[in-house]
Order: structure tokens, then C-alpha cells, then sequence
């Protein structure tokens, strides 16, 4: 690791201060609401409402390779996201407590935060494959788990192995659209019960010429584009009726979002290794629905 990671460790130290202080906070809120009431309806659903526990994930820092210099502030810069994504998903934990099925936390909360942390990697190894070897297998450290018994995990305290993770993104191509079609009707299936459907906008017709060593991985990546759409599109007739009236943002379109950011990204490197970058990829990631 390069000098300036000490710096970045310090400030570390001070977010998980401040995590593990919101934590500690909602879970009082927690408990304090629930003082008196009796434990009818299910013991279950009482342990989640009285102590939300905290997210724990993988530590990304100590996996990291020796930072070019001209790479340490865009590393640093996505290292402090990292923690404030963590930061963030915990006070949501607290904020949604009795939200939703029983779901609800890796649907609208791990979930989600997976998938930024995907895309927060993608760039940490980008940054650095610019002047150095791109690191390989940062991925497999954007799973996160819920601590249930409460003990801090938060920002800064990643854990650093043998960390249990939630289910990994899908990440298998299956989508009912070939490579290169339009991923903005995919899936839309979803009319059937009246939920309307999710649409986005087209990423093929938006990129450059591919390079034929790139071509696999773009098709590959341009089906996921599909199948994503699919499986939201899915999950708007699974969970027709839950949540409160931002639940379709937050845990459809939101995390659905942070997925296709992490794809086009891939898509993105795939073609820049061997032709120029195409850029502005990223604004092709937000979906609506379409009722």
C-alpha cells in the first residue's frame, strides 16, 4: 500500500465512530418503541424490530495492490464511498424497521448495497489498471451480511475473511433478449397484472465500434442489461402491495440502477482495453416505470 493509505485509515477510524453511533442510536430508538408492547404476532418480527443489527462487510483496502500515485486520491476517494455506502445502508436499517415481507432487508438493503459496491470496485481497479495491473477479484468482496445480534460491523470495520455474504448478484447470462437487442422492452411481461413495467433506455445503439477481442464480453454484458430487466420486472408482480409508497424506487428501480451502472461499466473497460473508453455510459443507467 502506498503512504497515503495511513491518512485514509485515520479517517476510517473517525467514520466508524460515527457508524457505529447511529447504530447504537437507532437500535435504542428501536427498542424504546417497542417498550410495553406484548409479543404477539410472532417472536421473529419482534427480534428484528427491537435490535436491526448491523451490515458487515468485506475490507476492500486491505486487498488492494501497491496504488500508483497518480491513482491514490481516485482510490482513496472511492475507499471513503465504500464506508459511507455502509454508513448509510446501517441508518436505513433503522429507519425501515417492520418495513415490508420477510425480504425486505436483502431486498431493499443488502441487495442495493451490493451492487454499489460493485461499482465503487469496478472503479478502485480501474483507477489503478490505468498505470498499474488491474487487480483482479475485488467482486467477490461486495457481498455484505447482516449482524442480527447488533455488534458494530460498520464503516471501517470491515471484516477481512470468512465473512458470511448474502446471495451474490446474478450474474449468469439468461436473458430472454439476445446480445445487442434493445434492453429497453425486456421483460415486459410485467403488464400482465396491471404493475406496469420498467424501461430503459437502449445501451447497444450507444456504443462505439467493439473491438473483436472485446465483442464476448460486451454481448455477455448487453444480455445481463436484459435479463436485469427481466428479473425486475418480476419482482414489480411479486411484490405488488409491499413497502410504503417509495418502495418500487427503492427497492426496484434504485438497486436495479446500481446493477446496470456496474454493467455498462464492464462494458466500458471491456472496449477501453484495447480502443478508446466510451464514455458517458453511465448515464444510460436510470430506469422508469412505465405504468
Amino acid at each position: 500500500m502506498s503512504r497515503a493509505l495511513p491518512k485514509y485509515n485515520k479517517r476510517r477510524v473517525g467514520l466508524a465512530g460515527g457508524a457505529a453511533a447511529v447504530a447504537l442510536t437507532g437500535a435504542v430508538i428501536a427498542g424504546t418503541a417497542l417498550a410495553g408492547e406484548s409479543s404477539e404476532g410472532g417472536g421473529a418480527d419482534a427480534r428484528t424490530l427491537a435490535g436491526p443489527g448491523t451490515v458487515s462487510c468485506p475490507d476492500v483496502a486491505s486487498r488492494l495492490p501497491a496504488i500508483p500515485a497518480s491513482a491514490q486520491a481516485e482510490v482513496d476517494r472511492n475507499l471513503a464511498l465504500l464506508d459511507q455506502q455502509i454508513t448509510e445502508a446501517n441508518k436505513r436499517l433503522v429507519d425501515t424497521v417492520g418495513q415490508g415481507g420477510p425480504n425486505f432487508v436483502q431486498n431493499a438493503i443488502l441487495g442495493p448495497l451490493e451492487d454499489k459496491r460493485v461499482a465503487t470496485v469496478n472503479r478502485i481497479a480501474t483507477a489503478i489498471g490505468r498505470t498499474a495491473d488491474r487487480p483482479a477479484g475485488l467482486d467477490s468482496l461486495a457481498a455484505c451480511s447482516l449482524d442480527a445480534q447488533g455488534d458494530p460491523a460498520a464503516a471501517g470495520q470491515e471484516e477481512t475473511g470468512g465473512t458470511e455474504t448474502s446471495a451474490p448478484p446474478a450474474g449468469d447470462v439468461g436473458g430472454d433478449a439476445g446480445a445487442g437487442g434493445g434492453d429497453a422492452g425486456a421483460g415486459q411481461d410485467g403488464d400482465a397484472s396491471g404493475v406496469g413495467t420498467i424501461s430503459c433506455p437502449d445501451v447497444a445503439s450507444r456504443l462505439p465500434a467493439i473491438p473483436a477481442s472485446a465483442q464476448a464480453e460486451v454481448d455477455r454484458n448487453l444480455a445481463l442489461l436484459d435479463q436485469q430487466i427481466t428479473e425486475a420486472n418480476k419482482r414489480l408482480v411479486d411484490t405488488v402491495g409491499q413497502g410504503g409508497p417509495n418502495f418500487v424506487q427503492n427497492a426496484i428501480l434504485g438497486p436495479l440502477e446500481d446493477k446496470r451502472v456496474a454493467t455498462v461499466n464492464r462494458i466500458a473497460t471491456a472496449i477501453g482495453r484495447t480502443a478508446d473508453r466510451p464514455a458517458g455510459l453511465d448515464s444510460l443507467a436510470a430506469c422508469t416505470l412505465t405504468k
